[in-house]
């Protein structure tokens, strides 16, 4: 098959503009398994909301979830690029009409202190390179229709990036067992979501280990001043037009976020 990445970028433009899902793009505008490719895809799209005046803030890491993983038959996280456009701060209402299938997830966000340039980071390197954690929620959503995506799809779609929620309680990283820290995120005061750090590839630090490593071989390595929102602590759920989600992970405090009723785009 050919392959048309200005095609798969107006495609998921458009979805993310009229509201409405495109269909999966892998086997059609992209082979299937070119993750290369839809890395590409992503990098026109990020260049667009640059060129819009955005300002990257960061990057996100999915697929952290050996379950999920499997799910999609890959071996590997990916990643996307966080923008200013995407902040929402804790406790503020976000407009259900921004979003087009919107699910939340509660995750450790590292802030950092440093850059990142070497592929060869080690966790020392990491724990240096840490200025402080804080909680949040990332509000994942997806322009393939359905949720119906492969690797391909995901990545495309700047790993199914929304928006993201940061917490306002900063934690310094020695003051915190991430392995362990257990994590409830809550619906109209009952749990709809557990986890704990382990969750996230054993330790959030290894997801941020490995995405240091993947960005810094790209030539555009995490800078001091980013955020990095490492993954699901546990499994991600529907967003309820109108409803509130509050998340609490142990020794980080919480974060929460709610949604307007239904509304037009």
């Amino acid at each position: 098959m050919s392959i048309d990445l200005e095609a798969a970028n107006r495609e998921l433009a458009e979805a993310r503009t009229s509201g409405k899902p495109c269909p999966p793009l892998r086997g059609r505008l992209l082979p299937e398994g070119d993750v290369e490719s839809a890395y590409r895809v992503q990098q026109l799209q990020t260049r667009a909301w640059q060129g819009r005046g955005e300002r990257r803030v960061g990057a996100k890491i999915g697929l952290t979830s050996r379950a999920v993983q499997e799910s999609l038959g890959v071996f590997q996280p990916d990643f996307g690029v966080l923008t200013d456009a995407m902040a929402v701060g804790d406790g503020v209402e976000v407009p259900i009409r921004r979003l087009l299938q919107p699910r939340v997830e509660a995750e450790v966000a590292f802030v950092l202190g440093a850059d990142l340039t070497d592929e060869r980071v080690t966790t020392a390197d990491l724990i240096r390179a840490v200025d402080h954690l804080l909680p949040a929620i990332e509000i994942v959503d997806s322009r393939i229709a359905g949720w119906d995506i492969s690797i391909v799809d995901t990545v495309a779609d700047n790993a199914s990036s929304g928006l993201f929620v940061l917490g306002t309680t900063p934690r310094r990283l020695a003051d915190v067992d991430l392995r362990l820290c257990g994590m409830v995120l809550e619906h109209a005061g009952e749990p709809v979501s557990v986890g704990a750090g382990a969750a996230c590839l054993g330790n959030p630090l290894h997801a941020l280990e490995w995405l240091a490593r993947t960005l810094a071989r790209t030539g555009d390595p995490l800078r001091a001043g980013d955020v990095v929102l490492s993954g699901a602590l546990g499994p991600m759920v529907p967003v309820t037009p109108g409803a509130a989600y509050e998340a609490r992970i142990s020794g980080l405090g919480s974060v929460r976020t709610c949604f307007s009723k239904e509304g037009e785009r």
